[in-house]
C-alpha cells in the first residue's frame, strides 16, 4: 500500500459522523482489560473501523480501549476544523498522543524543493505556516515532509542544496511553535523517482539544516526495502531520529506478516528510550473483524519483548 494510498484512504474516514457506539465491538475478547503497551503504537483512522464503525471519534475510543496510547493521521491537515476539534478533546479525554499528519501537498511525478524554483517554495512554506494552526488545533508535535520528485536537469549537490534551503525557512517558522516536521525517505520501489530516499541521506540533510524543527521520519518498512540492515542504520542515524513507522515487508501489512523481526527492532529501540510514536502505517493482512483483531494480537505479540 502506498503513502497516497493511504492519504486518500484515511481522507474518505473523515466522513459524515455515524451511530455505532464505540463500545458496540461484538467481540467479547475486546471488552477484557486493556492491554499495556510498552512503546506508543499509533494507529490510523480505518484500521478497526469494522469494530467500530466509520465515526472517527468512535475509532479514536475504541483504539483507546484496547491500549493504544497514540495515533496518527495523514489526512488531518485536510478535515474540517470542527472535526479536527472534535478529535484533539477526545485525544485529550481518552490520553492519546496525536502523531503525524502530512504538512503539504506531495510532489509525486515532478520536483518541488529539489528545483529550487521560488514559487513551489513558497507555496511548500505557506503549507507549513498553515500546518502550524493545524499542529496546534490537535496538539500534534510533528508534521510529515517529503521533498518531492528529482529534478532531472540538476546535478544532485544543487537538488540537496535546494532542498535544504527550503527546510531551514521552513523551520523557522516551526522553532518558535516548538514543532518539528519529520522527513521521510521513501523506498524506490513503491515510489520511483523521489529525492529523498535513505537514512543517511535524510542525516546528511538535518546536519545540514541543524535545527530542532527538522529531523528524520524512520519508517521501517521503507528501510528495509530501500537499504535493509535496520537496526545499524537506526542506530547511524538515531540523534536525528524523531518519529518512526512501522510495516512488515513484504506486503505492508502488521508485524509478523513478513521477514521483519519486529520483536527484536521494537527492543532495540525501547532500549534506547525511546518516548517518541510509532505509526501503524500499514494495512491488515486479513479483513473484517477478524483481521482488525489479528493486527491487535500481532503488536501484543511483538511487544513482548521485556
Amino acid at each position: 500500500m502506498k503513502r497516497r494510498d493511504f492519504i486518500q484512504k484515511t481522507a474518505l474516514s473523515s466522513g459524515a459522523i455515524g451511530l455505532t457506539g464505540s463500545m458496540a465491538y461484538g467481540m467479547p475478547e475486546l471488552r477484557k482489560a486493556k492491554h499495556s503497551f510498552n512503546l506508543k503504537y499509533a494507529p490510523h483512522l480505518g484500521m478497526f473501523q469494522q469494530h467500530a464503525g466509520k465515526d472517527p471519534i468512535d475509532q479514536l475510543n475504541f483504539m483507546a480501549d484496547q491500549g493504544f496510547t497514540a495515533f496518527e493521521d495523514n489526512g488531518m491537515r485536510g478535515r474540517a476544523v470542527s472535526l479536527q476539534e472534535k478529535m484533539a478533546k477526545t485525544m485529550q479525554d481518552r490520553g492519546i498522543e496525536m502523531g503525524v499528519f502530512v504538512a503539504h501537498e506531495i510532489y509525486w511525478k515532478e520536483p518541488n524543493l529539489a528545483s529550487g524554483n521560488k514559487d513551489k517554495r513558497a507555496e511548500f512554506l505557506d503549507y507549513i505556516r498553515q500546518s502550524v494552526e493545524v499542529a496546534k488545533r490537535v496538539n500534534a508535535k510533528w508534521m510529515t515532509v517529503v521533498p518531492g520528485h528529482v529534478d532531472l536537469r540538476l546535478q544532485p549537490g544543487y537538488q540537496q542544496a535546494n532542498v535544504i534551503e527550503s527546510l531551514k525557512q521552513a523551520s523557522a517558522i516551526l522553532e518558535p511553535h516548538g514543532l518539528t516536521m519529520v522527513l521521510e525517505p521513501l523506498n524506490f520501489r513503491d515510489h520511483p523517482g523521489l529525492f529523498l530516499t535513505d537514512s543517511p541521506q535524510a542525516y546528511e540533510i538535518c546536519k545540514a539544516v541543524d535545527s530542532p524543527a527538522c529531523k528524520i521520519l524512520f519508517d521501517i518498512y521503507h528501510q528495509q526495502i530501500q537499504e535493509g540492515n535496520l537496526i545499524p542504520n537506526m542506530e547511524a542515524s538515531w540523534d536525528e531520529i524523531a518519529y518512526i513507522q512501522i510495516g512488515d515487508n513484504p506486503g505492508r501489512k502488521e508485524p509478523t506478516t513478513g521477514e521483519i523481526n519486529y520483536r527484536n527492532v521494537f527492543k532495540f529501540i525501547k532500549d534506547k528510550g525511546f518516548n517518541g510514536i510509532l505509526g501503524m502505517e500499514h494495512g491488515n493482512s486479513r479483513p473484517h473483524k477478524e483481521g482488525e483483531l489479528a493486527v491487535i494480537n500481532a503488536y501484543k505479540e511483538v511487544d513482548n519483548f521485556m
